[in-house]
């Protein structure tokens, strides 16, 4: 590739295409990036200018698309809400796929999810596949990128655990809690988008980190970094939606969804492969104890304040 080449980011503003943008940076390529936070502050200044995602617009998508090489794609939504579905992220997606298409984009590298499947029942995995599907069938060379929990100074999984733990006596456990998950840190995942833009080949890679947790576990590893241990409630997954409901009643956000939970629960966060990261959460944690948890990272905050910046440590 030549260092002329342009690369779309969605969302450089934001989470991991912040990341992402930055690591193609890094390597002297010509970033921009579609937003829905244009008013966002833009950690990049004048090297990475913004354009909207109009997904109302394909034809002016497909200007801001003309003359890209890759896109990264990071655009989705964690539950559903009254100002954005799953449904709605899915056919802005496909109306993006369509986009790029038209404009020539040579390759899409696209995040998804671990253990994607259109029969599931959980949307949030349907609709990943839905997309997965759409891009195989489009006719542009892709790279999928399927990771499972991220982590990173802008999460707010890991975060809010250790936000919970730091101010509650205990900790509700959805069942048994030996239900896995594979967190790999944001860092890495745009490493491997990053490298992933640079190939060919039509490629799907589980992107996930090297260390594998049960939920009991990756709860009880939060607190031991923080030095906030506290005892476990194993409640039923019903009885914990209602508790995570009242902490977002509280904080003003979706703390947890029914989804949520079911996809933990149901072992969809984790999968038989080989690790694709190389940062390990246990160190990642010990290395930032000090600001972990400390403010409690919103969601819908995120959504609403379209200038608010993304890093909460």
């Amino acid at each position: 590739m030549k260092n002329k080449e342009i690369h779309a980011v969605t969302g450089a503003f934001g989470y991991s295409g912040r990341y992402l943008a930055a690591r193609l940076l890094e390597q002297g390529r010509q970033v921009i990036t579609l937003t829905n936070s244009l008013h966002r502050e833009n950690p990049f200044g004048g090297r990475v200018p913004a354009y909207p995602l109009a997904f109302d617009q394909p034809d002016r998508l497909v200007e801001s698309l003309a003359g890209v090489d890759v896109l990264y794609n990071t655009y989705w939504v964690r539950f559903n809400h009254p100002l954005f579905t799953h449904a709605q992220a899915v056919a802005n997606t496909l109306v993006l796929f369509e986009a790029a298409r038209r404009a020539g984009v040579r390759r899409i590298v696209h995040v998804s999810i671990t253990n994607p499947s259109e029969a599931s029942p959980l949307e949030y995995f349907s609709g990943k596949a839905r997309l997965e599907r759409a891009l195989q069938e489009s006719g542009v060379f892709h790279a999928i990128l399927r990771p499972t929990v991220l982590f990173g100074r802008e999460d707010i999984l890991i975060n809010n655990i250790a936000w919970a733990l730091r101010r509650f006596p205990f900790f509700a456990v959805f069942g048994d809690g030996t239900y896995r998950l594979q967190p790999i840190h944001v860092d890495d995942l745009a490493d491997l988008a990053v490298t992933a833009g640079r190939g060919t080949e039509n490629t799907i890679i589980n992107a996930i980190g090297p260390e594998t947790f049960t939920y009991r576990e990756l709860v009880q590893a939060v607190g031991a970094a923080i030095g906030w241990s506290r005892p476990l409630l194993h409640v039923t997954p019903e009885i914990g939606w209602q508790m995570g409901r009242l902490v977002g009643w509280w904080m003003r956000d979706t703390f947890i969804t029914r989804e949520e939970i079911r996809g933990l629960m149901d072992g969809l966060l984790c999968v038989q492969t080989q690790p694709a990261g190389k940062t390990p959460l246990t160190g990642w944690m010990r290395q930032n104890a000090a600001s972990l948890g400390r403010r409690y990272a919103s969601e819908l905050d995120r959504r609403r304040n379209r200038q608010m910046p993304y890093f909460v440590g």
